[in-house]
């Protein structure tokens, strides 16, 4: 299929959400990626950060592909040791306490959210603030949204949840006045 179709798809079938660049991704190994010609890339963009391993690493491929052939993902109602055992090794290796295994990083800042305004409340704090930083994007849902300064659009989304303070990204000045007693957390994304 050439671009051109794949184009044609899109306009006819997809939601235009993106603004996608005329190149189309074949295939990828490690921190390069190969276009339907053959010219190759350095994805310095980790595949929306998600790939932060390399494309195709070898033991992620095996281990993927024999857990595919045992048992394909289930919801958390029921138990799976490889979640489990995943929880574990995150728990121990990063500051303790648990973990929540999410499907996206929309769902994980979703739950930080949330976190930070339960334990505000729990704290007395009735309306707490959490301070974001402007260019930054933590989802399209409308939590996250309403932590995306650039993309909350209340024209079109809102009304959005209120609680979210936003500050410029390289004032650290602005930073600290902007935290104060209502605030629930910040978000930095690197």
């Amino acid at each position: 299929m050439t671009l051109r179709e794949l184009q044609e798809l899109e306009a006819r079938y997809a939601m235009p959400t993106y603004a996608r660049a005329p190149v189309e991704f074949v295939r990828g190994g490690g921190a390069r990626l190969w276009d339907d010609e053959g010219r190759e890339y350095l994805d310095f963009f980790s595949g929306l950060s998600v790939h932060n391993a390399g494309h195709c690493h070898p033991r992620i491929v095996e281990a993927v592909a024999e857990q595919v052939g045992r048992l394909g993902g289930v919801s958390n109602l029921y138990y799976a040791a490889p979640a489990m055992r995943l929880a574990e090794r995150l728990a121990e290796s990063s500051l303790g306490g648990k973990v929540f295994l999410a499907n996206s990083g929309l769902e994980a800042n979703e739950c930080a959210i949330k976190l930070a305004r339960k334990r505000a409340h729990l704290r007395g704090i009735g309306e707490p603030e959490i301070v974001v930083l402007d260019g930054a994007f933590h989802g399209r849902s409308l939590g996250t949204l309403a932590a995306t300064p650039r993309l909350a659009r209340e024209d079109l989304f809102g009304p959005l949840p209120a609680g979210f303070v936003s500050v410029p990204r390289d004032d650290p000045e602005a930073l600290r006045d902007a935290v104060g007693e209502r605030t629930a957390a910040v978000v930095i994304e690197p």
